[in-house]
C-alpha cells in the first residue's frame, strides 16, 4: 500500500517512518524545502531517539519518500494523513486553518478513491468539515472517505508509542475505510494491540479527553502537593498509595513545577472552547488550566522568596525543555521559571543536554553552560527543572564546591531530604516536608 503523510513535523515524521518499518510506501509532504533536503539526507529536524535511525534505514529500502509536491504525493496514494499544526488561538482554540488549506490542495489533486486521515489534533467536527471542503473543491465526482486516527505519542518516546501502542483509534462512516485503517495496522495485530473502532466524532474527541485527563491528573497531585508541604506529609507516598489503587494508576502522579509540552497546555484550553461553543461547562477543565499556571507562579515564587533578594544573583538551571528526551521548550515550565527570575534581576546559567539551541532564541540573556558543573559555578542556586537522567546521579559534593550558596531546589522530587540536606544544602523538592 501507498500512503502519504502531509505535514512533517513530530507526528508526522514519526507516523511516516514508524509506517514505512511495517513495510509500507511512504511518502512525506512539507512546504519547507530546506526541511525536505535535509530528511533527504536522514537529518531529523527536532530531536526524539531513534527516529534518525528508522528514518535513515527506511530512506534506503526505498520505504521512505519525501517532497514539497502534494499534487504526486495525492496521486500515488490510496491513504492521506493530515498531520500538520493546530496551535492555539488567541482565544484558546485551535488553529485549523492550515487543515482547511491543506483539505482543499488534497481535494484539487484527487483523480482516485482516497481515504483521508485526520492525524493531527481536531476539534470535534472537523472530519466533517473537511468532508464539506473536499466536496466542494473536487473537480469532478469521485468517491473519498474521510477518518479519524488520533495520535498518542509522548515525547521521548513516540517510536515505542507507535510500534506497541496501548490501542488504535480508528474513527470512520464506510465499511471500506474501516477495512483501508485497519489493514495499515495489521503488524500490531500480533501484539494484540486493541483497535477501537468509532464514529469519526467519537474519535476526534478520545483524543482531547485523554490528553485533558492525564492533565487533570498531574494538576490534582501538584495541589496535593501544596497541601503536603503546609500539613508536612510526604506527597510521593500519598501518590504511591492512591497509585496503588487500580482504579486510579501510579501514572502522571507526579508532583513538580506544572505540566508544559506542545499538548497538554494546548488541548486543555481547546477543549474548553470546544465546551463553549456547545454551551457545556468544562468546570474541571478549567481548574486543571488555573491549576497549572498556580503550579509554575508558585514555584517562582518559592525560589524567588528563599534567595530574597534575588537581585544581581546567580542561579543554576538544569534542564530546559518540558520533559526528558525531548527537545521541545513549548509552555515549559523552566522557560516560565527563567524569565520571573531575570525579572527579578537574576542572573541565569543554564544547562540542557540538546534543548540549549532551541531555547537561545527567546532567551538570549541566559549563559548556556557546557554540563551541570559549570553552570553550578558560582551559583547562589540550584534548581532541577527536568529530570533528564543524567541529573539524577550528579556528583553533589562538586556541586557543593562550585556553587557559591547552598540553596538546592529539586522540583522532580528526585534527592533524598535528608541526604542532601546532610551534606550541607538547603534542599527544597515539591510537596515533602
Amino acid at each position: 500500500m501507498n500512503i502519504a503523510v502531509i505535514g512533517s513535523g513530530y507526528v508526522g515524521l514519526i507516523t511516516g517512518a514508524c509506517f514505512a518499518e511495517f513495510g509500507i510506501n511512504v511518502t512525506c509532504v512539507d512546504n519547507d524545502e530546506k526541511k525536505i533536503q535535509a530528511m533527504r539526507k536522514g537529518v531529523v529536524p527536532f530531536y526524539e531517539p531513534g527516529l534518525e535511525e528508522l528514518l535513515q534505514r527506511n530512506t534506503k529500502a526505498g520505504r521512505m519518500h519525501f517532497t514539497t509536491n502534494i499534487a504526486e504525493a495525492v496521486d500515488n496514494s490510496l491513504v492521506i494523513f493530515i498531520a500538520v499544526g493546530t496551535p492555539p488561538r488567541g482565544d484558546g482554540s485551535a488553529e485549523m486553518k492550515y487543515v482547511e488549506n491543506v483539505a482543499k490542495e488534497i481535494a484539487s489533486h484527487i483523480t482516485s478513491y482516497k481515504v483521508i486521515v485526520t492525524k493531527s489534533t481536531v476539534p470535534v467536527g472537523t472530519g466533517e468539515k473537511i468532508r464539506r471542503i473536499i466536496s466542494k473543491n473536487l473537480k469532478e465526482n469521485i468517491d473519498f472517505d474521510v477518518a479519524s486516527n488520533p495520535e498518542f505519542l509522548r515525547e521521548g518516546a513516540g517510536i515505542e508509542d507507535f510500534m506497541r501502542p496501548n490501542r488504535v483509534v480508528i474513527g470512520a462512516s464506510s465499511a471500506q475505510a474501516v477495512a483501508i485503517m485497519k489493514d495499515l495496522y495489521r503488524p500490531l495485530y500480533l501484539i494484540e494491540t486493541p483497535i477501537i473502532i468509532t464514529d469519526v466524532k467519537t474519535a476526534e474527541l478520545i483524543k482531547y479527553a485523554s490528553n485533558a485527563f492525564l492533565a487533570t491528573k498531574i494538576s490534582f497531585i501538584n495541589e496535593i502537593a501544596n497541601l503536603c508541604e503546609n500539613v508536612g506529609a510526604d506527597v510521593q507516598v500519598v501518590a504511591k498509595g492512591m497509585g496503588l489503587d487500580r482504579r486510579i494508576g501510579p501514572k502522571f502522579l507526579h508532583a513538580g513545577p506544572g505540566y508544559g509540552g506542545s499538548c497538554f497546555p494546548k488541548d486543555t484550553l481547546a477543549l474548553l472552547q470546544i465546551g463553549k461553543e456547545n454551551n457545556v461547562n468544562m468546570g474541571i477543565i478549567g481548574a486543571t488550566v488555573n491549576a497549572n499556571e498556580r503550579q509554575k507562579e508558585k514555584t517562582a515564587d518559592k525560589i524567588l522568596a528563599a534567595l530574597a533578594p534575588i537581585k544581581g544573583k546567580s542561579i543554576c538551571i538544569l534542564g530546559l525543555s518540558f520533559k526528558p528526551n525531548t527537545n521541545d521548550l513549548r509552555d515549559a515550565p523552566a522557560l516560565f521559571i527563567i524569565n520571573k527570575l531575570m525579572k527579578a534581576g537574576a542572573r541565569i546559567r543554564a544547562f540542557d543536554p540538546v534543548a540549549m539551541e532551541d531555547a537561545r532564541g527567546s532567551l538570549p540573556k541566559v549563559t548556556y553552560c557546557k554540563d551541570p558543573y559549570d553552570a553550578a559555578k558560582g551559583a547562589e542556586g540550584v534548581v532541577i527543572v527536568t529530570e533528564w537522567n543524567q541529573f539524577r546521579n550528579l556528583d553533589l559534593g562538586r556541586i557543593k564546591k562550585l556553587a557559591k550558596g547552598e540553596f538546592f531546589f529539586d522540583l522532580r522530587n528526585i534527592y533524598e531530604p535528608d541526604r542532601l540536606r546532610k551534606m550541607g544544602f538547603k534542599y527544597y523538592s515539591v510537596g515533602r516536608p
